[in-house]
């Protein structure tokens, strides 16, 4: 595996609760998620270079977790429910078991001219949601979710990988069963998922035949690549080429699994290096500027990419 260092490091934000699910806006400002903070944040770019002050863009009771442009311009947030336990420990927030206070999982389509946010789906097949977590658009009119579940000191849920429309009027439980899946992404023809799993440390792939429907698995049902030793995957990012990179925790940084099977690490130097690593999301004229989520420090940052990322459908 190859190991890269970034050096050259913009810190955009800093003082979120345990930040998540950056969003790269039309105007160049980023909406970003802070689950324990329950609401979701903007930033936005001042003449000249830097990074204006923090705003509430909408307060989101539960844990806005992952997030995701949509065709209306409105910003569609997997809400966790509040799912974690939040500790402190060595100066990082980390988030722990299956909370008392859990309102239940579900997918919000949030205002933000308004701040007003409303629930499209709390099931999926007639299954409750547990602890959605990621999403992506497809540009076909709807979009494919993660639900990570909730685990204690002796349960974990196994979910699905869902497919539902942006108007509500349908989700459905595309992939099952999977375990603890968090991060998820579109190919760029638009012909394959990709998808991590945090525990097991593996990428998944799937070919879609067409828009919501997954082809026949493979014998080893789409494993794409597996990590060795403690790496936890979170969400993630595609890039033009279709690599995929996702953010690791415990080794920290971003591991882009190649189309050929190739792995590399790309690990941030001190002092923004931070072992609860959560997201990327790609943005700047040329696609190359990686918006990276430290959620165990509480910073939004910004790097220059090897390559350009994957522009999303809106």
């Amino acid at each position: 595996m190859t190991d890269i260092a970034v050096v050259d490091i913009e810190l955009i934000a800093d003082g979120l609760e345990f930040p998540e699910g950056p969003v790269v806006m039309p105007d160049g400002s980023i909406v970003v998620c802070e689950i324990k903070g329950q609401r979701l944040t903007r930033v936005a770019p001042v003449p000249g270079g830097g990074w204006g002050p923090k705003e509430v863009a909408a307060t989101v009771p539960g844990g806005p977790n992952g997030a995701a442009l949509g065709p209306d311009g409105a910003i569609y947030v997997c809400n966790n429910g509040g799912s974690l336990e939040w500790h402190h420990r060595g100066g990082l927030t980390v988030p722990g078991n299956l909370a008392s206070t859990h309102s239940g999982g579900r997918i919000e389509r949030v205002d933000l001219a308004t701040g007003a946010v409303t629930v499209l789906y709390r099931e999926s097949g007639g299954n409750p949601l547990k602890s959605p977590n990621d999403l992506v658009m497809d540009g076909h009119g709807g979009f494919w979710f993660t639900d990570n579940g909730t685990r204690t000191d002796f349960t974990a849920d196994r979910t699905a990988i869902h497919y539902a429309l942006v108007d509500g009027s349908s989700c459905i439980e595309a992939i099952r069963p999977v375990d603890g899946p968090n991060g998820i992404g579109l190919s760029p023809a638009g012909d394959r998922i990709h998808w991590a799993e945090t525990h097991t440390g593996r990428v998944f792939s799937r070919v879609l035949t067409s828009p919501g429907v997954v082809g026949a698995a493979g014998p080893l049902n789409g494993i794409q690549v597996g990590l060795a030793g403690m790496q936890f995957l979170d969400s993630l990012a595609m890039e033009a080429n279709g690599n995929v990179a996702v953010a690791t925790i415990v080794n920290g940084g971003i591991t882009v699994v190649g189309i050929d099977g190739e792995v590399e690490h790309v690990r941030l130097a001190e002092p923004f290096r931070d072992p609860i690593t959560t997201n990327i999301a790609f943005g700047g004229d040329d696609m190359r500027t990686a918006y990276i989520t430290l959620s165990g420090t509480g910073r939004l940052v910004a790097v220059r990419w090897p390559r350009p990322g994957l522009k999303l459908a809106y």
